[in-house]
């Protein structure tokens, strides 16, 4: 498997969507229908990217997370790292490929073994792929890991129940360094921690980024944790990526509806810009992923509207009336009218 060259993608993403089976019946099941969690998604990630994963809860992020580690399989669509599609590898050759794409949970309280101390948390892994680390080093491999995620390498016989939340997410972070991976998938790392702890988790991230070259899929709800980290940002909404440009284009620049709406309900320290600042209030609730809204699914909740939305699906793509602006403004946006807010303000 070669090496991908600098910008090049490290993980393609096409097409890729999960389908749960809605069934009726007790002993003879039929299927009536699915629930379209994750509905033609397609992103790249590049190496030595952040690639923040956006959207409201039920969107689909965490389900496009699973897959990319696998503990999801796709009901279709590829998953390319550095050119091989992992979708549907065997379990041995996915094993390989499962110590290049690690993952960081978004609760450390469930995602740590109560019954395990630190080290042989961190260092089950070895266990798995003993070549990273022969039985006489990893007990030094997991102190210089302690090091490396900031905690006291004498920690090592400790259990979770005896660290605060921020630091058994910074033992699952180096959980999840053990193997050296390429890819860190970290779903909604910050979310279960307390604001000034998330700001040290974050900060961890960006350092370890810098020191071993990883890329990270980022997923988050919140956008200004998303902003300070990503260089480049998806928008979902009911299964679909609605919105991608870099941070830029999504915060300063965002042309679609969902996305300008997101943006808007984003907290401001500045009390004069707060209340300068447009609040966009989008009318009614999210539409079921069981049965989702034909033609574009933010529809039913979108101030502009019109009858061609619900005939057709608009495509994730730099919308033709925009090309002429360039960037930042003319970035891939799933929207027929597609502007930014100051031309089209609710």
């Amino acid at each position: 498997m070669s090496e991908p060259a600098e910008g090049e993608p490290i993980l393609e993403v096409r097409d890729l969507t999960k389908y749960y089976p809605l069934t009726q019946g007790i002993l003879f099941k039929k299927q009536v229908g699915a629930v379209k969690a994750v509905d033609g998604v397609s992103f790249d990630l590049r190496k030595g990217e952040t690639l923040g994963i956006v959207g409201e809860s039920g969107c689909g992020k965490s389900t496009v997370a699973k897959m990319l580690v696998n503990l999801e399989h796709p009901t279709s669509g590829t998953i390319r790292y550095k050119g091989e599609d992992i979708s549907h590898l065997s379990p041995r050759a996915l094993k390989s490929v499962r110590r290049n794409i690690q993952m960081v949970f978004q609760d450390p309280y469930t995602s740590l073994n109560p019954r395990m101390t630190v080290g042989d948390i961190i260092g089950e892994p070895f266990d798995i792929h003993p070549e990273v680390a022969p039985k006489g080093s990893r007990r030094g491999k997991v102190r210089e890991l302690l090091d490396v995620v900031g905690l006291n390498p004498e920690y090592i016989n400790r259990y979770p129940h005896q660290f605060s939340g921020g630091q058994r997410q910074r033992i699952g972070i180096a959980r999840g360094l053990a193997l050296k991976p390429e890819v860190i998938v970290a779903d909604e790392p910050v979310s279960a921690l307390d604001v000034s702890v998330q700001a040290q988790v974050i900060n961890l991230m960006e350092r370890l980024q810098d020191e071993f070259g990883l890329s990270y899929a980022f997923i988050a709800h919140d956008l200004s944790i998303v902003r300070h980290i990503s260089d480049r940002v998806a928008v979902m909404y009911l299964g679909k990526i609605v919105e991608l440009g870099s941070d830029e284009e999504i915060y300063e620049h965002a042309t679609h509806p969902y996305t300008q709406a997101l943006l808007s309900a984003v907290p401001v320290p500045d009390p004069t810009a707060r209340e300068e600042a447009a609040r966009i209030i989008l009318q009614g609730d999210v539409p079921s992923p069981a049965n989702p809204p034909s033609g574009c699914t933010f529809r039913t909740r979108c101030w502009k509207a019109q009858p061609r939305c619900a005939q057709e699906v608009p495509l994730l793509i730099v919308p033709p009336h925009l090309e002429k602006y360039g960037p930042p403004v003319a970035h891939p946006s799933a929207c027929f009218f597609a502007e930014e807010l100051n031309a089209g303000t609710p």
